[in-house]
Parts: C-alpha cells; structure tokens; sequence
C-alpha cells in the first residue's frame, strides 16, 4: 500500500465525529474558507450546497472534484455563490472524507456558513485537530505534522524552506535510519539470548563490533545536535542584544538597522532607561533586536532598573553587538562590560557571538582595533564605524551573514533539527547509547546493552510519534491555528 496511507491505521474511523472550522483568516477578504472533516461531512454539507440548477447533489460528486454553485440556508434562502471542494477518504488532508466551502470573504458570511454547518450535525473543531487527525490517520508522522505549524509561522527564508524540509520527510527519514539500525542490534541480542547454541559464534567479539556501532551513531546524533542548534537560530530570529556605556550610540544603531527612529537619540547620556525590541532582517538572517539601557555605575533608582534588565537581556541573547565610542579612551565601564560578555560567551560557547563595533570613526580616534584585543580578546569581531554619517555601517550586515553562515548552512542540504522536541530525544537517545558503551566496557552481558538500545529506540520514536504519549500530542496540537 502506499506509504502515505499505511495498514496501521491509528484510529478507530466509527468513533470520529465531524469537525469544521473557518480555515481562513479572520478578515475581510477575496475568498474564505469554511473545511468540514469527518464521516458526515459529505451529508452534512449535501443539506445546504446546491448546484446551479438548485439541486443538492454533493453525494453523487467524484473525489478531488470542485464545484460551483450555492449555499442555502435550512429555509433555501441563498446565502452566497461558492466553490465546494470534495475529497473523499483516505485521499484528503485528515484521511477523512473532507469538504472545503469556498466563500467569499468577509467574517459575517464565513460565520453564518459555519453555523449552518453546525446545525447540520457537526461540531467545532479544536485547534489542530484537522492536522491531528492526519497523524492519527497515518497520513503524516508527528514531525511532519508540526512542520505544518512551522511553515505556517515561518518569518524567514531559512525557517521556511527548514519547515518545507521536514514537512517533506527528511527529518522523519534520518530517524527512520537511526532507529533501524537499533533495531537490527536489539534484535540481534534478543535471537542469541533466546538461541545461544545457534549464536555463539556470531557473539565472539560482537561487544567490540556493537561499540563501533554505537559510537557511530553517537556521532551522527552529535552532529545532528550541532548543525540543528545552529538552524535553530537561524530559524527563530537571531536574538541580539545592543549592549555598551551611554552614549556609545547603542540607540543610533538600533535606527539604522531598523531604518527608522525608533529609539530616541540625544546627547543626554542614559536616555535609554529601559529595553526596546525591534524584528529586522539583514540579508537572509533575522535578527531580534534589543536597544538596552547604557551600562554605567549610577545612583538613579529608574536607571539601575534598565541597567539589570540590559544585563538580563544579554544573557537571553545569541549575538551582542557591543558599542565602544572609539573617540574616547577605554573607561572601567568598558572593561566590566568586557567582563561580563567574557562569562556570557564562556557559558555557551558553540552558539554565543560578540561583535564589537568602534563607532563614531568620523572624530579623531582614540581607541583602535588594537587597544580593543589587548582588554577583550574575546569578541568575534572588531568592526569601525560611524553611525552618524553611516560609514562602515554596512560591513557590519556582511559579517553577521558571514558569521552565522545561513547560505551555507542551506546548502549543505542536512537534516536539521530546529525543534528543541525533536533535540531532546535524540539527546536522550545518545544518554542511552552512552550506557550501552559503558556496560561493554565493564563487560557487562549482553541483556544489559538491550535494555538501553531499547531506551534509545524509544527516545528517537517520539520525534516521529511511534512512540509517544497521549498528552504530548494534545500538547502539539493546542498549538496550532484554528482551522489546521
């Protein structure tokens, strides 16, 4: 059978209700959406369809067919012209039989429509619940199904085509070929516990053969740990924090990047008391940018308050870029803050980046390049600029594109685990691998490596749903958008 319509069917069809929903925005429109799913929904939206010639034959369609003609109300009043699309089961969406009403726009008509759905027979469809329904009808995995959410709250080129990827099934397949290769060895230990005169050659030397196998497993887990903390990233907006000592013209970047005044700018040093976010895009990264309260030793109740969240705002960010007036010398602030980035990028080293932009260039400069490396010899990059005239402003995009390498990482076309979910198992999975080494090294017998390949088994299962527990996917699916 086909692979999108399995056997194993995950639900009982006879005890579904129908669902419908408005599956369109809540807006004025062109065209609006109503979707009905279920064992009813072709009889249900018989009742109130007719054709152009005012006959309700919706039964007597084909699957994958549209069709013109009109909604009426229980009294035969027509209410609008539409288009109604029928899919019959198992080839639709939710693996169900499926009608789609398409209206046009506007809030009023898509309600009355649905209402008159729900009179009909059918009940209001939970959020999610059309594409749950695909994953309980074996259409989808549950990594499919939650690219289906990802794709839609997709803000960037990179979390579109990563969501496009594993809507696709790349995800899916790469745990597929992990978890075989699992099984193979479970299976293996499982046959020569049960038939040790059979297998007694074959275990001569297998601890050593399943440790190389375990180790390579770990290192394509590892790696896909590695380039998935990095999409993830790049998927969810790069969080940016703009952090350095009044004055340093934090604010005046924040409007250059944003390219408007979004922040107040004056000579008056701690105008900024408080944190301002701002979304922009530079080239194909996104960052999530937060303007903070200038750092400095200060007895003002209202500034230290700012102060400590710009403090807290670093710490929940990837990149900072950190401002040094480059036409004055370096001061103890900016060696405190030089401290404080230092324990910030120590903390999490793979991910965290720091670069350093000597801004007002257009003066005599004090502070060069040189002077900065010899206090910070941490910072990715030492950038100069004037944010005034807007010379070297620009450079500042190139490196953020060439630092986090978004292209590239597109290229490479990998599996990319961009849902903290799906890291935790295979994080999960590799503790449990980890053990398996560990028992072979204290030559330990060979059901105590089942019980922990079997624990790694589990854990990749639940990225795809095989094995995963009810609540999870209530979880998932709340998540989701009316009428998905």
């Amino acid at each position: 059978m086909n692979q999108l319509y399995p056997d194993n069917i995950r639900v009982d069809r006879a005890q579904n209700d129908t669902i419908a929903a408005i599956a369109t925005a809540s807006a004025a429109a062109g065209i609006g959406i109503v979707r009905v799913s279920g064992p009813d929904a072709i009889g249900i939206c018989e009742k109130f369809y007719e054709n152009a010639r005012g006959i309700h034959d919706l039964k007597e369609h084909a699957s994958n067919t549209i069709s013109y003609g009109f909604i009426a109300d229980e009294d035969g009043n027509r209410m609008d012209e539409v288009m109604v699309s029928l899919f019959r089961a198992p080839h639709s969406y939710t693996t169900e039989d499926t009608v789609e009403i398409n209206s046009h726009g506007g809030r009023y008509l898509l309600d009355r429509i649905l209402e008159l759905v729900l009179r009909g027979g059918a009940r209001l469809a939970e959020p999610g619940e059309f594409t749950k329904r695909a994953f309980l009808g074996g259409r989808i995995d549950l990594s499919r199904a939650e690219a289906v959410m990802d794709l839609i709250s997709s803000q960037n080129d990179f979390a579109h085509k990563t969501a496009l990827a594993q809507l696709s099934g790349r995800v899916s397949e790469k745990v597929r070929d992990l978890r075989s290769s699992i099984l193979y060895e479970m299976a293996f230990i499982e046959s020569a516990i049960d038939d040790p005169d059979t297998y007694a050659s074959d275990l001569e030397g297998y601890p050593d053969k399943l440790d190389g196998i375990c180790g390579q497993l770990l290192d394509e887990m590892e790696s896909l740990l590695e380039i998935g903390e990095k999409g993830a990233v790049l998927k969810e907006g790069i969080r940016t924090a703009i952090i350095g000592r009044p004055n340093a013209g934090k604010s005046s970047l924040l409007n250059y990047l944003a390219g408007n005044e979004r922040a107040i700018v004056t000579e008056i040093a701690g105008t900024t008391r408080d944190t301002l976010e701002e979304s922009v895009r530079i080239g194909s990264v996104q960052l999530c940018l937060t303007d903070t309260a200038g750092i400095r030793d200060t007895e003002d109740r209202v500034e230290k308050i700012g102060i400590e969240r710009a403090r807290a705002a670093v710490n929940q960010s990837e990149l900072v870029l950190y401002l040094i007036d480059a036409s004055e010398g370096i001061t103890r602030e900016d060696r405190d803050i030089a401290l404080f980035l230092k324990q910030w990028k120590k903390d999490i080293p793979s991910v965290r980046r720091c670069i350093i932009l000597l801004n007002k260039s257009d003066l005599p400069p004090v502070t060069d390049t040189d002077s900065v490396h010899s206090f910070f010899t941490d910072a990715d990059a030492v950038l100069s600029c004037s944010l005034r005239t807007g010379e070297g402003a620009d450079e500042l995009g190139r490196k953020i594109e060439e630092m986090y390498r978004a292209g590239e990482l597109q290229q490479q076309n990998e599996v990319m685990l961009t849902s903290a979910r799906h890291r935790e198992a295979v994080r999960e999975a590799c503790g449990s691998l980890s053990l398996v080494r560990q028992s072979i090294a204290l030559g330990m017998s060979e059901d105590f490596f089942a019980i922990d390949l079997m624990n790694a088994y589990a854990s990749l299962g639940r990225i795809t749903g095989e094995a995963v527990e009810d609540d999870l996917v209530e979880e998932i699916f709340s998540k989701f958008c009316m009428g998905k």
